[in-house]
């Protein structure tokens, strides 16, 4: 029996719902991040020719050019960059299909699990560029609609923590592809980090194709049909959803490219060991404090909403400001300390994960959310992670290899995104109040 419209009680099957959207989305980062953790054993066996031809070698060379040096880690950049653009482009497209949700995110689950697989058949750079664009494809039909239909199982009261347990994912998802990544390529070589992640996958796949979507079981205020550029436009005319993008923007431009080089960084520039134990290190940091981050912001922010004003925005952007002094503790505090300093990083990051994009649907009309996580999507990576990773191989290469002055250009914007979440967050309750009112 479905619940009434404005009711405390999340709808029927919302459990299982939960459970099923966070296997996928810890497989999602594990798909991620595997390529991160192989980032040396990748340049070795793809980039160690000298005389590259085709679209490698037209890259090498115009690279040279304008970095005059060897350009292999702006060219590894570039995977990371052709993964994000797929997945932007694509995000606004496959969100807006005329199919049942559930039937999108198995087809979107399905092309990522098979592009990753063949990533590990790749034997030239060119074609695991390739597998990477159909690995950022397939994640494009997931991104946007899963938190859209986690957020109409659960009302506004208890979107956060929902939302909370769905991003923890995030970093246990993302740990345990550097992990898995580099304990398999130790042992069974890079190919086979990709093969296995494959299986899972499909299985996942298969099973959300039996789920039911939560708008049949609840009556819904249908929004008036309009075109996708008059939508953004109204989202883009909300002012906590400018504000949240703009913040989510700034720390996502951070955090994508530092992420993707992390591992590579800790073991080539900074010596802190082997790449399978910088790899174990960082991924048990990872999962700690992404865990209890990742929950705890969550609930700290339910929490706080009705006695805080912009609660939401609030959390996000204290843990931000406190994020990039612990930064720097990571980038120029010696090891083992360091550790220490990357632990804080990630916790303060992650702290925002749940809140902020709670937020994000708090202030979008169910009908609408979708489309309202599809450009949200599309900016923040637009205009964040997809050049981060390239930028900061440039800015290494360019600089004599310095990959720590290339960290701290980029982790400035840490800083950026803090301020723009307090500025905003005046905003946020008057337009929490206005669609939960109507609408949840």
């Amino acid at each position: 029996m479905s619940k009434p419209p404005g009711s405390n009680q999340a709808l029927p099957g919302a459990k299982g719902a939960i459970w099923l959207l966070v296997a996928i989305n810890l497989f999602n980062y594990i798909d991620r991040q595997v390529l991160s953790a192989v980032v040396p054993e990748i340049k070795e066996s793809l980039l160690a020719n000298p005389e590259h031809t085709g679209i490698v070698g037209f890259l090498l060379s115009g690279l040279s050019s304008l970095l005059g040096s060897n350009p292999d880690n702006a060219l590894v950049g570039l995977l990371g960059m052709a993964f994000m653009v797929s997945y932007i482009l694509f995000s606004p497209v496959l969100s807006n299909l005329p199919v049942k949700r559930w039937w999108i995110i198995a087809g979107g689950i399905t092309v990522w699990s098979l592009a990753s697989g063949a990533s590990g058949l790749a034997m030239t750079f060119s074609v695991l560029l390739l597998t990477r664009c159909f690995v950022g494809i397939g994640e494009a039909a997931y991104g946007p609609i899963a938190p859209s239909v986690l957020s109409d199982y659960y009302p506004v009261e208890q979107r956060g923590k929902a939302l909370s347990w769905f991003y923890l994912a995030i970093p246990v998802g993302s740990a345990l592809g550097y992990i898995l990544g580099g304990a398999v390529a130790a042992s069974l070589g890079w190919r086979w980090a990709f093969y296995l992640v494959l299986p899972p996958g499909i299985i996942l796949a298969a099973i959300c194709l039996f789920m039911r979507d939560p708008a049949s079981l609840k009556k819904q205020v249908q929004a008036p049909k309009v075109n996708s550029l008059q939508l953004y436009k109204k989202f883009l005319a909300n002012k906590s959803f400018l504000t949240n993008t703009i913040a989510m923007t700034a720390m996502t431009f951070a955090i994508g490219g530092i992420a993707f080089w992390m591992p590579t960084y800790f073991h080539e520039f900074r010596k802190a060991g082997s790449l399978a134990e910088v790899n174990m290190i960082f991924g048990a940091i990872l999962v700690v404090s992404g865990l209890s981050a990742t929950l705890i912001g969550g609930y700290l922010a339910d929490h706080l909403r009705t006695k805080i004003k912009g609660s939401y925005f609030k959390v996000s952007g204290i843990a931000m400001l406190l994020a990039f002094p612990c930064c720097l503790g990571m980038l120029y505090a010696p090891f083992p300390t360091a550790w220490v300093f990357v632990f804080l990083t990630c916790f303060c990051l992650f702290l925002n994960t749940g809140p902020s994009n709670t937020a994000l649907a708090n202030v979008i009309e169910p009908s609408s959310r979708s489309s309202a996580f599809a450009l949200n999507i599309l900016i923040i990576h637009l205009f964040g992670d997809v050049m981060s990773p390239l930028i900061i191989g440039v800015i290494t290469d360019a600089t004599g290899k310095n990959m720590t002055l290339a960290f701290l250009v980029v982790s400035v914007l840490v800083l950026a995104g803090g301020i723009v979440w307090l500025l905003g967050a005046k905003h946020l309750d008057e337009d929490t109040r206005a669609v939960s009112e109507h609408h949840d």
